[in-house]
């Protein structure tokens, strides 16, 4: 019995082999298939190609799954080949580098397919006038270059499709409403056409797509309201219609959905006021409304969506007392961007309950009082934006929120106006803001002097210290920051001269090993300063922050160190309206990735260094109103900027410059005196100082042994007369000679 039943065991084994073996027909479409692409990533050798990496059968031996994805295939799509695999029902070529067009008669043979993922390829020209399989369930074109408009008749015979995703590419026209006819697609559960170029109204139609659970058109050109019968979609978990021109008002037919999970309308221009009975929406996570023109309270409602998990009305008309609002009940609440409205009160207290906050924005409104220590309880703190409002006391707000440990980026910018910067009396014992990243303290109106408790923010990358009322010199341990790399300065009272340990900043020189260990780290919010009527938006990374040291608008005085040189990762470089003199150094061409160079309104001399043309990446270059001469040096960099450029210095000359240039030879001469004078001044003291005291120690040296030692003078003393003897001798005899020849 015991060899019977291994008998039997190897025979159905062997059948089972047979059953799955892929047809020979089959095998010589892959391979020719695979002959027409090319890529590194395919190793079909073996017989049976069911066994082959992404490839699977049915029992009968024919191919129905290919999944390729991210093989690193390149070519267009040989649909000679693939149209023999007449079994096959899923198709997987994503992320790879296929390109050319989607050809009819290919997908004619594949009337099987169910699955189609051809998403992030080089694929491009209009889509097929229609989808000819009526099995298809999901399809996936999404980041490639399709254009043109979307075929009215595409969707008619995809009678079971579930899934269309286009999104990221540049297609044109109107969203298609057919998509949702009950003869077209009744299954439909997710439409993604965000990030093309459609225009138009939304037709009406998106009732009718009864299973409908995801719709995004997010980042697009529409226009109009939102149809009405969206609202019949109850089913619906997801709307992301972001970056759109949709305007109206929201309605209170909102709260049929039920269903409703995230809604993001960020960045329209829907107004009017937010809908009374909008806390009906208990499955609500994420709610985008910010930059449109919402006005009036928030609904009180609002608080019975405990689902929340981030709440973004930023930059908007909203009011009211905020203070009022029990954000207790909002215990998964992680992100609140409430900037930039009209909003009345003090920060609330209820809104220190939520423990999962970790994200905090209430700048540019109209809040008021003084940060709470209850504060500290939000453990997970990274953001906080207060600023642009009416607090006071920064002192005792720093000392508390320097124990938040977790607080990466600090904007307080635009409030507490006019107190003073917090001394390193005020903050004795300071050991806080250890993960700090980004702090903002711009447009404060903040007296004293740059406190030396920064020099201990050993994790700070983003300092603004801007538009304050800050004196003394900037000091020295600034330039010891490890990973410090963009500091704004301008438009204080600063005096003194520039530190040369500024230009030793690990994170500007070019030391690789500092600069890998930098991660990239993400804001939390979106970042913005300035005020509300102007705000400037900033990179979400702070490694997209631009290497930057904007010096502008002070009293600095005295020379640009040469050492500035060092500095090779800077972008921008801000030093007008100082009070430097002497010459632009020459180590500037060493800074070859300045973006922004601006020197305008100092008293510098000299010529403008020849090296400079070598700056290839200028946008922003300005040196007028100086006391510069000579020619400027001919590039196509330099000569690409206005002439107010350079004006201000009468003996410039030369393009963009009105004004030509004489011939002078003394210019290379010049140029190198550029290059040598700074090395030149700090050479003079010393010369002095050894000329002098090479003139001491030799005449101490003779003098003083003389006074010392009475025989050494006599000796010296009587040495001196032989030899006015012996000369007046020489010379008496030369005259007689003379006299003797001329007798």
């Amino acid at each position: 019995m015991a060899h019977g039943f291994l008998l039997f065991l190897l025979f159905s084994g062997i059948i089972s082999t047979n059953i799955h073996a892929c047809k020979p027909t089959e095998r010589s479409s892959l391979l020719s298939f695979a002959s027409t692409l090319s890529s590194l990533h395919l190793n079909w050798t073996s017989i049976d190609c069911c066994r082959w990496k992404g490839i699977k059968c049915n029992q009968d031996g024919w191919v129905t799954h290919l999944l390729l994805p991210s093989k690193g295939l390149k070519g267009g799509i040989p649909s000679s080949s693939l149209g023999n695999l007449t079994h096959l029902t899923h198709l997987n070529f994503s992320h790879n580098s296929l390109y050319g067009s989607l050809n009819t008669q290919f997908f004619m043979s594949l009337n099987r397919l169910e699955f189609l993922d051809l998403s992030y390829n080089l694929l491009s020209e209009e889509l097929p006038l229609s989808l000819p399989f009526s099995n298809i369930r999901t399809v996936d074109l999404s980041s490639n270059h399709f254009h043109g408009a979307i075929p009215p008749s595409f969707f008619q015979q995809a009678s079971n499709l579930t899934s269309f995703n286009v999104s990221n590419n540049t297609l044109t026209g109107y969203v298609p409403s057919s998509i949702c006819l009950r003869h077209s697609s009744p299954f439909l559960r997710l439409l993604d056409f965000s990030s093309n170029v459609f225009s138009g109204n939304l037709a009406p139609g998106l009732g009718k797509c009864s299973e409908l659970q995801v719709f995004r058109v997010g980042h697009n050109n529409l226009s109009g309201l939102l149809p009405k019968d969206i609202y019949n979609c109850t089913k619906l978990e997801e709307i992301a219609l972001p970056l759109n021109f949709l305007h109206g008002t929201i309605s209170d037919k909102i709260v049929n959905l039920t269903n409703l999970a995230s809604l993001d309308l960020y960045y329209n221009h829907f107004d009017g006021e937010l809908p009374l009975n909008l806390g009906k929406l208990s499955m609500l996570k994420f709610l985008t409304f910010d930059f449109n023109n919402l006005e009036g309270a928030l609904p009180p409602s609002l608080m019975n969506c405990t689902n929340l998990v981030e709440l973004r009305l930023g930059s908007n008309n909203l009011e009211g007392d905020i203070s009022m609002l029990d954000f207790s009940r909002l215990s998964q609440l992680t992100k609140l961007d409430l900037r930039r409205n009209n909003f009345t009160g003090t920060v609330p207290r209820s809104l220190y309950s939520c423990r999962s906050v970790k994200a905090i924005g209430l700048s540019g409104n109209l809040l008021e009082g003084q940060i709470e220590a209850e504060i500290l309880s939000l453990k997970s703190l990274s953001f906080l934006s207060l600023g642009y409002n009416r607090f006071t006391n920064l002192t005792g707000a720093m000392k508390m929120l320097m124990s938040c440990r977790s607080l990466h980026a600090l904007m307080l910018g635009g409030s507490f106006v006019g107190e003073g910067m917090p001394s390193d009396d005020d903050m004795v014992d300071f050991h806080g803001f250890q993960n700090l990243r980004l702090l903002n303290l711009d447009d404060c109106q903040l007296t004293g002097q740059i406190p030396l408790w920064l020099s201990k923010l050993r994790n700070l990358e983003v300092l603004f210290l801007a538009y304050n009322q800050i004196t003394g010199p900037i000091p020295s341990w600034l330039g010891t920051l490890p990973r410090l790399f963009y500091i704004n300065l301008k438009d204080n009272r600063i005096s003194g001269e520039f530190p040369k340990e500024l230009c030793r900043l690990p994170r500007l020189v070019y030391e690789p090993n500092i600069a890998s260990q930098v991660e990239a780290f993400e804001i939390e919010l979106p970042l913005t300063i300035g005020q509300n009527s102007n705000p400037t938006f900033l990179p979400h990374r702070l490694a997209y922050f631009a290497a930057s040291l904007d010096l502008s608008n002070n009293n600095i005085n005295g020379h640009i160190p040469a050492e500035i040189g060092q500095l090779q990762l800077l972008r921008k470089l801000a030093l007008n309206s100082n009070n430097f003199s002497g010459i632009i150094p020459d180590q500037i061409s060493n800074l070859k990735n300045l973006e922004v160079f601006n020197l305008s309104t100092n008293h510098l001399s000299g010529i403008i260094p020849l090296s400079l043309a070598s700056l290839n990446f200028l946008k922003e270059f300005d040196v007028s109103y100086n006391s510069l001469e000579g020619p400027i040096p001919t590039s196509t960099q330099l000569q690409s900027f206005e002439a107010s450029a350079f004006e201000g210095n009468p003996k410039l000359c030369g393009a963009p410059l009105p004004n030509k240039c004489r011939p002078n030879k003394g210019i290379d001469a010049d140029n190198k005196n550029n290059k040598d004078v700074h090395n030149g001044l700090h050479q003079l003291p010393w010369f002095y100082m050894f000329t002098a005291l090479g003139f001491i120690v030799g005449f101490w040296g003779v003098c003083g042994c003389l006074i010392i030692n009475k025989r050494w003078r006599y000796a010296y003393f009587q040495f001196i007369d032989n030899v006015q003897d012996r000369l007046l001798y020489v010379i008496v005899t030369m005259r007689i000679n003379m006299m003797k020849r001329r007798a």
